[in-house]
């Protein structure tokens, strides 16, 4: 049927362009439906370029019924989803630590609710922006000889006479492999602090680490609670930047 009709098709075009030569052959996008007579145009349909390379498609891949997307973005959805820039981790940080943390905190995003470098050095501004915090809290520290170190407090941090925290506190360091000290039993002296000083884990001859009022002098010693080596290069250190992020629900 398809030969037949363009054979017929050509025979009248030689008919009607054999003296002028006005009507021209039809572009390839243009299929003839069907002829009424000789003496009328032909029914035609014009097919698109879209829709030609649509059909293309589909007649090449009959196994394939739903087109795929043009983009196709990769999320790796273990990975914590910072509200705002971190200068102190990047997505290996945030990879190794992520493996660490409570299911609970999975799922949401983190917000930056301190920093020195946006907010000054100072323990009272950490304590005052913690006020409404109720939620663990992520805190890293970058010494002068650029090592990232910290803790995760099931907690935020605040004022207390006595020790608070739970098992799911701990601490890490990036020295420049990844450790994780996790609660080891011994004791329940997770965080301490008042404003003179912060304080993690204890019982031994100094903390796990601390930190200054100043937020410029800190130490770090292995303490019962985490079984923790020095969490720094040296014991005693001073802290280039300091970050500590919260979940934000």
């Amino acid at each position: 049927m398809a030969v037949w009709l363009a054979d017929m098709w050509y025979s009248r075009e030689q008919r009607l362009t054999g003296k002028s030569g006005a009507m021209k052959r039809l572009a390839e996008n243009i299929k003839v439906l069907y002829i009424a007579s000789d003496c009328m145009e032909p029914y035609v349909e014009i097919i698109t370029v879209k829709e030609s390379k649509r059909c293309q498609s589909l007649c090449s891949s009959d196994a394939s019924e739903v087109e795929e997307p043009e983009y196709l973005l990769e999320v790796d959805d273990d990975l914590p989803v910072l509200t705002d820039q971190s200068h102190l981790l990047d997505d290996y940080h945030l990879e190794k630590l992520a493996a660490q943390m409570p299911a609970r905190t999975r799922g949401y995003q983190w917000q930056l609710v301190y920093s020195t470098a946006v907010h000054g050095s100072s323990l009272k501004t950490l304590y005052r922006n913690m006020a409404e915090v109720d939620s663990p809290v992520l805190l890293v520290v970058k010494d002068m000889h650029k090592k990232v170190f910290g803790a995760f407090s099931s907690d935020p941090f605040r004022v207390s006479k006595y020790c608070y925290g739970t098992g799911e506190t701990f601490l890490f360091s990036f020295n420049p492999d990844f450790q994780v000290y996790k609660w080891s039993g011994v004791n329940s002296y997770f965080v301490s602090g008042n404003w003179d000083s912060l304080q993690l884990g204890g019982g031994g001859s100094g903390f796990a680490l601390w930190l200054d009022a100043d937020l410029y002098r800190g130490s770090s010693f292995s303490s019962p609670t985490f079984h923790n080596a020095p969490l720094s290069t040296n014991e005693d250190f001073i802290v280039q930047d300091l970050e500590v992020w919260t979940v934000q629900n």
